[in-house]
């Protein structure tokens, strides 16, 4: 696995899925990624997991990939096992796109893919992630394009999304 410090793009990392198994993000090359780091409990959940799940309806067959992180670190909003969190996502949300391992995004512990977003694209207030479903916006060489706050609508990103499909 590549440390933040030596990548060069979102493909130089390998992340664990819900189930501990390793993904090299590298499998991603030539899609438009948006991650995003999700919770369970937060008041923003219903409106982002709905809006990520019509974005990767209408775009998935384009090249589009969304890459959810659960993550515990604002408010203990996301609480549950990988399961429960899958369970949730896919069941609640009829997420189709991947759920990846529970992580830190912030701190000592986060995890270097995180750590590389952050330093790719920092946020109006540094690099650390300010709360749950912050988002970045990734194009099809990895390269980090955009960074939006966790209350940004993902269906306000549509517009950036198809531009980097070529599909405007």
């Amino acid at each position: 696995m590549a440390a933040a410090s030596s990548a060069t793009s979102v493909h130089d990392f390998t992340v664990k899925d819900a189930s501990g198994k390793d993904v090299d993000l590298s499998t991603y090359k030539g899609k438009v990624l948006l991650i995003v780091n999700v919770a369970s409990q937060c008041g923003l959940t219903n409106s982002n997991y709905t809006e990520l799940a019509q974005l990767y309806e209408k775009y998935k067959d384009q090249g589009f990939e969304i890459l959810a992180f659960p993550c515990n670190q604002f408010g203990g909003q996301e609480p549950g096992t990988n399961e429960e969190i899958v369970q949730f996502a896919c069941t609640r949300f009829k997420a189709e796109y991947p759920i990846f391992d529970k992580v830190d995004v912030n701190g000592n512990n986060a995890t270097p893919l995180y750590k590389f977003l952050k330093s790719s694209k920092g946020g109006l207030f540094g690099d650390s992630i300010k709360w749950n479903f912050s988002k970045f916006l990734v194009d099809k060489e990895g390269r980090v394009v955009d960074r939006y706050a966790p209350t940004t609508s993902p269906l306000s990103i549509e517009k950036d999304i198809k531009k980097l499909l070529g599909s405007s």
